[in-house]
């Protein structure tokens, strides 16, 4: 039994990692579009949420099957929850890109305001995020994970810089109140999909561990 457990979980695993660099990418072409200012990066990225979507509910298929033909034991039904979890929180991140694509397509519709040198950041910041988190999810790594929780860190001060420097130019300039608020949408976007990865990296921590860090603090 054990054994076809092991198997369907690492086709359950498969399925999760390509999920993630749908993501990825997504949050790159979203990202792209808006530095570029390249609306058809945005088109690939609503493609993505598809590919995105059909996976979530592929994953969820595939849990409730395992948890109805193979009755796992405590520690491998805990792994098929964390599963169902990390499945909902990519599908959400999938959302958020296609929220940046969405925002960007509105502040590209105006002339420039700033160069983007943060929100980029932020970006990268965030895909590192999403590959690390799953890594240390699959890989039983409680360091990564941890790493994980220090980048969500760099993404919010990100995104604080951001706000201040769009609030004081709204204030100095009332004409680009528009799309400076399309950019601070987009750093709100990013936040929230750091925020996923660091819902990953904590279910990666309580996994390996049982030490639950959702409400407290696992950073060195």
């Amino acid at each position: 039994m054990q054994r076809h457990f092991d198997q369907e979980f690492s086709g359950l695993k498969d399925q999760i990692l390509k999920m993630g660099d749908y993501v990825q990418e997504s949050v790159d072409m979203a990202m792209k579009g808006l530095t570029e200012r390249n609306l058809q990066h945005f088109s690939r990225v609503h493609e993505l949420e598809i590919l995105v979507n059909q996976s979530h509910i592929e994953v969820d298929e595939a849990c409730l099957k395992v948890l109805a033909r193979q009755s796992p034991l405590a520690t491998s039904l805990r792994l098929v929850f964390s599963i169902v979890k990390i499945n909902a929180d990519l599908e959400r991140m999938g959302d958020q890109a296609v929220n940046i694509a969405y925002n960007g397509q509105h502040y590209l519709a105006a002339p420039p305001i700033k160069p983007l040198i943060d929100l980029p950041k932020m970006g990268e910041e965030v895909k590192l995020m999403v590959r690390e988190s799953l890594e240390a999810f699959f890989n039983a790594d409680i360091e990564l994970a941890k790493k994980v929780l220090i980048y969500d860190d760099v993404v919010d001060e990100l995104k604080d810089k951001i706000f201040k420097e769009l609030c004081q130019m709204m204030k100095q300039d009332p004409s680009i109140v528009e799309p400076a608020l399309n950019l601070i949408l987009i750093a709100r976007n990013l936040e929230r999909l750091g925020d996923h990865a660091t819902n990953i990296a904590e279910e990666a921590i309580f996994d390996a561990s049982g030490q639950d860090v959702r409400h407290g603090s696992a950073k060195p």
